[in-house]
């Protein structure tokens, strides 16, 4: 779901960047009324949570693949401005470290995965939910069937931005400048995957992670209690689910096929007969420093690279999301 430079014009991604300054800025006030410093741990956990998650590919009809964002989890347990702020760093360290999305796309990636995906998933639940207990069946169902919508929500919001750019964006003979795939090709693809596959996985995990944390008692939950008697939830529990994670993220690899819209130039090629201008101008103006997370020769030789870049990116993702949020409480006093 993530957005190649190149797939839309410079206007439409600095639109989107500048759309998503404010809530940036929101976003940082919020956690800083709403979260106290030493919840920063968790809000770091949860960015490096969804950065995991999103290496896990699944193949999906059409020959392509896909994966979970878990952006509603995280909303659900922290709050969905924590989510905004943990979403953000986790794409981020993507296109800067393993050229997954553009640099310049940036904030088309953070506006549909980082603010859309939590905050529709987020007040989904809370509708769903609203006056239930912290143990109750609708806290599950309801942040199951938020994932699901948001994540949808934000998958029909990328296929809308890039459809639009042939019709908006082209040479004077009608030739598209950046993505040459119209509405009409890009809601059905992403849409039927997104609708049929992945909107379940993604509610699945998701509400299996809720129930886990109610039965857990880990104290996550608004209006729970943690079962231990310090005076935070437990971190635990969440630390040896992500090392599990780590361990089995190689299972992505068995995905082998790209995600639908984020081809190369060189595939674009193949399937159309030319680069649009544009695409080749942007295209591959960043690639990572470790380009598509270290994965080179076989399934079982790209195996140790994949896991390095997860590890890597995971201790990147969390230390950085803590420094951040225990940087948004500092301000305080300038405030």
């Amino acid at each position: 779901m993530h957005i190649p430079d190149g797939y839309i014009s410079p206007q439409t991604a600095g639109g989107l960047w500048a759309m998503m300054v404010p809530v940036w800025y929101t976003a940082g006030h919020k956690v800083k009324r709403t979260l106290r410093q030493r919840q920063a741990p968790l809000v770091a956990i949860g960015a490096a949570f969804t950065f995991v998650i999103m290496m896990f590919n699944i193949p999906v009809p059409g020959g392509t693949s896909a994966h979970a964002v878990g952006g509603t989890l995280v909303a659900v347990t922290l709050g969905p401005w924590a989510a905004v702020i943990a979403l953000t760093v986790a794409l981020v360290i993507q296109a800067l470290f393993f050229g997954d999305g553009g640099i310049l796309a940036i904030g088309a990636n953070c506006f549909n995965m980082a603010f859309i995906l939590p905050i529709v998933g987020y007040y989904v639940y809370r509708l769903i939910s609203a006056g239930s207990s912290p143990r109750g069946a609708r806290r599950w169902i309801g942040a199951g069937i938020g994932a699901y919508v948001g994540l949808n929500v934000s998958a029909f919001l990328v296929a809308l931005e890039v459809g639009i750019q042939p019709g908006l964006f082209h040479t004077a003979n009608g030739t598209a400048l950046y993505s040459p795939y119209g509405l009409s090709q890009t809601i059905p693809a992403m849409m039927l995957v997104h609708l049929t596959v992945i909107g379940f996985v993604e509610a699945g995990v998701t509400a299996l992670a809720v129930v886990y944390l109610q039965r857990a008692r880990i104290g996550l939950l608004a209006g729970e209690k943690a079962a231990a008697p310090a005076a935070g939830p437990r971190l635990r529990p969440l630390l040896i689910g992500l090392l599990l994670m780590l361990i089995f993220v190689p299972l992505g690899l068995l995905a082998t096929a790209t995600a639908w819209g984020e081809w190369s130039p060189e595939d674009i090629r193949r399937r159309f007969g030319f680069i649009p201008e544009g695409m080749n101008r942007f295209s591959g103006f960043w690639s990572g420093i470790l380009p598509h997370y270290g994965v080179r020769g076989s399934f079982w030789s790209s195996v140790p690279g994949y896991m390095a870049s997860a590890a890597i990116g995971l201790a990147i993702v969390g230390g950085l999301t803590f420094l951040a949020v225990k940087l948004i409480h500092r301000t305080k006093k300038s405030d």
